[in-house]
Order: structure tokens, then C-alpha cells, then sequence
């Protein structure tokens, strides 16, 4: 009861400092709230919402049970979960985060993951997309595309060995059993496909039914995500405004020096703790040598920061799986993908100039050029997909109320 007091008091006082910091600095904290709607409206909406309709989809259909069966002789011997995290981690990379921890809480919700198997599964899934750090950081923020490479391999690198690290937590659980390990027969498509079609027949929702209950589960998640990255960066601006983060940065200042990396660096590497985008440009702005800022940069986004963190422990709160297992690993990768930046400096970014490496062929290959049309092009059309696609949402949402309101 006193603990619970302490915490109410505690919660109760930090919203009423975070109101009266608006109240004194009102311009800061609209300029910040209208970056971080600019960046939800222009770029993360329209950016996820395919993958998150395509992935309810194909639960609905009953794929990812398919998929599951498909890969479980992958996932369970390096990861310890069920084949259906192979298409999280798939999904997770691809559409980036909070992707792999609503996928992994939609599964647990199907009962397709134990609670053990969940929180493995979303501690190594939840990552940034490739898109963001080839185009937006490396070429973006570093005007560097030979940077991307060594971000990527580092990034992707580092959430592996997070997977093979946590495939051994809670295995000594009460409740841990090596029984969920699905036993395949012979004909493993056939067994596959019987599968499949067994989750469509407990599922009796019309087509128009699972397309419309699919727009409206993604909306819904999509705008969870935009109250947060708002809510976020008017947070750091906040915290920028009344020299919290200056204070902070002053004390990490000091150990940044005694590994050699320069001092400016702390007030970057503390914002991009709370919101990755801006960290990131930050870095990117400070006068040393690359390769010290590409280490912070890969710690900064395999930490995920805080809002990242927020949208996830608001999508699992949802179910039973803790938060505390995903914050650990987050912490962990940060530190993985850091040190596999500097082990691999040398052979993916400094043998570039050689023109011996593979690297140089990647770097110059069509692919990222299409990769940064298909940024900018998202940059001109995404508010457009986002406008109509709310209006649709609204469209939806009132024929639900006025088929709820005639059955009353």
C-alpha cells in the first residue's frame, strides 16, 4: 500500500512538472510538437500501415501458422521460440520498430507463443527498418552512403546475437517446458496447409469483415504511436529547455573523454537516448572523427529511445509479457552493436576506398538510389496517405457506432 502511494505520488508530480514546463516554455513546446506530428504524419504513418495490415491479413488467413510450421526447424534450434518468429523477425526488419512487438503480442493473443516464447521473440525483433538507416542516417544526416553498410551489418548483427543470448532466458522458468516444440511429420507442407486452413475455419468473419476489422486494429496502433512520438519530443525539448540534458550530458561528457571520443558527443548521445531521429542528426552535426560518430549512432539505434520503449510497453501491456526482459535486451544490443561497429569499420567502410571490397559494389548499386526515390517519394505523397486513410478510419469507426446504437 505504501509502495503504491509513493509510485502514485511519484507519477502524480512528474505530470505536473511536465504541465508547468509547457505552461512556461508554450512556443518550444508547439515547435516540437509540430516536428514530431510532421514526422508520424509525412513518414511513419504511411510507412507502416501496409505492413501492419498485411500482417493482420495473413494471421486472419491462417499464413503465418503456415509460415510458423515451415520454419520451426530454424527458429527453435538458434532462437528457442516457434517458427512463427521467423516471420516477426522478417516482418521487424522490414517495416521496422514497433513492428516486431505488435506482431509478437498479436501471436501471443492467437496463443501461437507462450509467455516465455513471446518475450524471447520480441527482445531480438524489434529493430530499426533498413530503409531508415541507409537513407534518412547515412545519407541523410551523414551526406555518407558508404556509412549505411557498416550501420546496417552492425545493427542486424548485433539483434542476432541478442536472439541466440536470450534463447536460453527462462529456461529455468516454473512454468518453461520443452513440449511446446511442435512435432512435425513426414509431409511437412501437407501438415502445413492442414494447419493453415484450420485457423481459417475457426475464424467465420467475411472477407469485407477481416479486411475492415484489419484497417481499423493498424489505425489504432498507428495513432497510439503518433500520440507518443508527439508526446516524446516535446519531452526532450523540455528536458533541453531546462538544461536537464545539459546537465546529463556534463557527467557523461566525462567518461566519453576517457575512452577518447569527444566530449560533444554527451548532449547528442542523451537526446538520441530519448528520441532516436533527432539523436541521430545531432551526431551527425558534431565536429570528429566518423567513426566515433557512426558508434554512438549504432548504439542510439539499437537503444530504440524512450518513446520507442513507451509504444512498445503500451502494445504488450495488452497481454502478459514484460516489458523488463525487452528493456534489457535493448541495453544489451546497444553495447552489441557499438562494439561490431568498430570490429568492422575497418573491412566495411575503410576498405571501400581500395576497391577491393564488396562494400564499394553495394554502395554503388541501383538499389540505393531506389531506395532514396522511395524516401523521398514518401516524403510527398505520405501526408496524402495519411489524410485519406484517417478519413476512412472515421468512415469505419462511425458505421460501428451506428450498428452498435440500432442494436441497443
Amino acid at each position: 500500500m505504501f509502495h503504491s502511494r509513493i509510485k502514485n505520488i511519484s507519477y502524480a508530480a512528474i505530470a505536473s512538472l511536465f504541465a508547468f514546463s509547457l505552461m512556461v516554455y508554450p512556443k518550444a513546446a508547439f515547435e516540437s510538437s509540430l516536428k514530431g506530428l510532421t514526422t508520424w504524419w509525412d513518414i511513419v504513418f504511411p510507412s507502416l500501415l501496409p505492413f501492419f495490415i498485411i500482417s493482420e491479413l495473413l494471421i486472419s488467413f491462417g499464413v503465418v501458422r503456415l509460415v510458423g510450421i515451415l520454419l520451426e526447424p530454424l527458429m527453435r534450434p538458434l532462437f528457442n521460440v516457434p517458427g512463427v518468429g521467423g516471420f516477426v523477425w522478417a516482418m521487424g526488419i522490414s517495416s521496422g520498430f514497433p513492428a516486431g512487438a505488435k506482431f509478437t503480442a498479436r501471436l501471443r493473443q492467437e496463443n501461437e507463443l507462450t509467455q516465455i516464447e513471446a518475450e524471447r521473440l520480441v527482445s531480438f525483433t524489434n529493430c530499426s527498418n533498413p530503409l531508415f538507416i541507409l537513407v534518412a542516417v547515412s545519407v541523410g544526416f551523414f551526406n555518407n552512403t558508404n556509412l549505411g553498410l557498416v550501420l546496417v551489418a552492425a545493427h542486424y548483427l548485433g539483434n542476432i546475437v541478442v536472439g541466440l543470448l536470450m534463447r536460453f532466458y527462462g529456461t529455468n522458468h516454473r512454468y518453461y517446458s520443452q513440449s511446446r516444440a511442435r512435432v512435425i511429420p513426414k509431409h511437412r507442407l501437407k501438415y502445413a496447409l492442414n494447419h493453415m486452413d484450420e485457423v481459417k475455419q475457426r475464424d467465420q468473419r467475411p472477407l469485407g469483415k477481416v479486411l475492415g476489422d484489419a484497417v481499423q486494429h493498424s489505425i489504432q496502433t498507428l495513432l497510439m504511436i503518433g500520440g507518443f512520438i508527439l508526446l516524446f519530443s516535446v519531452l526532450n525539448r523540455m528536458l533541453a529547455e531546462f538544461h536537464i540534458i545539459a546537465f546529463i550530458g556534463s557527467v557523461l561528457s566525462a567518461f566519453l573523454g576517457t575512452i577518447g571520443f569527444s566530449q560533444n558527443l554527451s548532449i547528442p548521445f542523451i537526446t538520441g537516448l530519448f528520441e532516436i531521429t533527432i539523436g541521430s542528426q545531432q551526431v551527425s552535426e558534431v565536429s570528429t572523427t566518423l567513426m566515433h560518430q557512426a558508434v554512438v549512432v549504432s548504439f542510439i539505434l539499437a537503444f530504440n529511445g524512450f518513446s520507442v520503449h513507451a509504444q512498445v510497453a503500451s502494445i504488450l501491456a495488452e497481454t502478459d509479457i514484460r516489458f523488463k526482459p525487452f528493456f534489457i535486451a535493448r541495453i544489451f544490443h546497444g553495447f552489441t552493436a557499438s562494439i561490431l561497429t568498430v570490429l568492422l569499420w575497418k573491412p566495411f567502410y575503410l576498405s571501400q576506398t581500395s576497391g577491393e571490397s564488396i562494400v564499394t559494389a553495394f554502395a554503388s548499386h541501383p538499389s540505393i538510389n531506389w531506395a532514396q526515390y522511395v524516401w523521398n517519394h514518401l516524403l510527398t505523397v505520405g501526408a496524402t496517405v495519411t489524410f485519406i486513410s484517417l478519413l476512412f478510419y472515421i468512415f469505419m469507426y462511425w458505421r460501428l457506432l451506428n450498428k452498435s446504437s440500432r442494436h441497443i
